[in-house]
């Protein structure tokens, strides 16, 4: 089901047959299955009938309940638990159709798995000042990542490099310049990296993504403002998500010490990198517990 929402027909999950008895389909806000979920089912006396997972769909199919009135509890890693009412009828059976458990803390993620960031449809770029006035913008074309969804965010991880030959500011003596030992120093430092350390939630589809950064040699730790656009099939049959991320840099950190004084107080460059991500991830065909390496 990967790369496709639900489509299990409530109280129709697939490969259960014989007499009826719960059936329901248990996903996010985001309409995805929660794979991961667990389905408690308790008489009026907290007596346990049924304990049963979800399936690869979400959908979760039992052996016939004792007639009358039950008590549902549906509870997944990094969600609130829900709970409801169900009542059996002669035959045992009981439709509570589609449950939607709500991520803890208000914070959505998409789907569980491993995603690949398509640089086709993703930008990495860098903002300096220049003179105080204007600003100068260089993006880099060359990138590859993998970003691990869990079933929490604080589990979640992102590792990615960046081909720091790459930079492109649309000016091939001032790109020469930036490859040189002066600022990036490409032929000692080819690769600039990241890894995360953690995530925490900074508010609806908000959060701050720890990370270390290697750049020119140096790594330092780095915070970035990170959202969650959404996810959304596409036309080729995969699912993507896409976020967007901003931090500021400041070059000393990184020992990119290079400047010139044109006036008295006014620096040809400025002292901080805005840095900007607009990314696009597509969801792997292989296990949603994928190793990120």
């Amino acid at each position: 089901m990967s790369g496709e929402r639900n489509t299990v027909r409530p109280g129709a999950a697939a490969g259960v047959t014989g007499p009826r008895g719960l059936r329901a389909v248990v996903t996010g806000k985001d309409g995805w299955a929660v794979r991961h979920a667990v389905v408690t089912v308790t008489d009026m006396s907290g007596h346990q009938v049924v304990r049963a997972e979800v399936d690869a769909d979400g959908a979760v199919a039992t052996a016939p309940l004792p007639s009358g009135v039950h008590t549902v509890v549906v509870t997944a890693v990094g969600y609130t638990p829900a709970a409801m009412t169900a009542i059996a009828t002669a035959s045992g059976a009981a439709d509570l159709g589609v449950i939607v458990l709500a991520r803890q803390g208000g914070v959505e993620l998409p789907p569980p798995g491993l995603w690949t960031i398509d640089p086709a449809h993703s930008k990495v770029a860098a903002t300096a000042q220049h003179l105080g006035l204007s600003s100068v913008q260089g993006r880099f074309s060359e990138f590859a990542g993998r970003i691990q969804i869990r079933a929490t965010a604080e589990a979640s991880a992102v590792v990615a490099e960046i081909d720091a030959a790459s930079i492109d500011t649309g000016n091939r003596m001032r790109d020469d310049h930036l490859r040189s030992a002066d600022f990036l120093h490409v032929a000692a430092h080819p690769t600039v990296s990241f890894r995360s350390t953690g995530l925490s939630a900074a508010g609806p589809d908000r959060w701050t993504l720890h990370g270390a950064l290697t750049l020119a040699g140096v790594t330092r730790p780095v915070d970035l403002a990170l959202s969650y656009l959404g996810t959304s099939p596409d036309l080729w049959g995969g699912l993507r998500a896409a976020f967007h991320a901003v931090t500021e840099l400041r070059r000393e950190d990184f020992a990119m010490n290079y400047n010139q004084v044109v006036q008295a107080g006014i620096a040809l460059i400025g002292a901080t990198l805005k840095v900007e991500l607009d990314i696009q991830a597509v969801r792997d065909n292989g296990s949603p517990d994928g190793a990120m390496d």
